[in-house]
């Protein structure tokens, strides 16, 4: 699996690309769109990593 970093880094380049690549407003708004959607499904699963990580510490304490 990689880095959260890494992830966002893929995110950001292909939404660089379609940026360069867009010729009207309306594919620049839908090239942000996604790359939002992107983020936040990212963040998502980041976060829930990294409650799972705590959980899991938090029982090891527990014992």
């Amino acid at each position: 699996m990689a880095s959260y970093a890494a992830e966002v880094a893929v995110i950001h380049k292909k939404f660089q690309n379609a940026v360069k690549r867009a010729k009207s407003k309306t594919s620049l708004n839908k090239a942000y769109s996604v790359h939002k959607k992107d983020h936040e499904r990212l963040l998502k699963k980041h976060l829930r990593e990294e409650t799972a990580m705590i959980n899991k510490a938090k029982k090891k304490l527990e014992q």
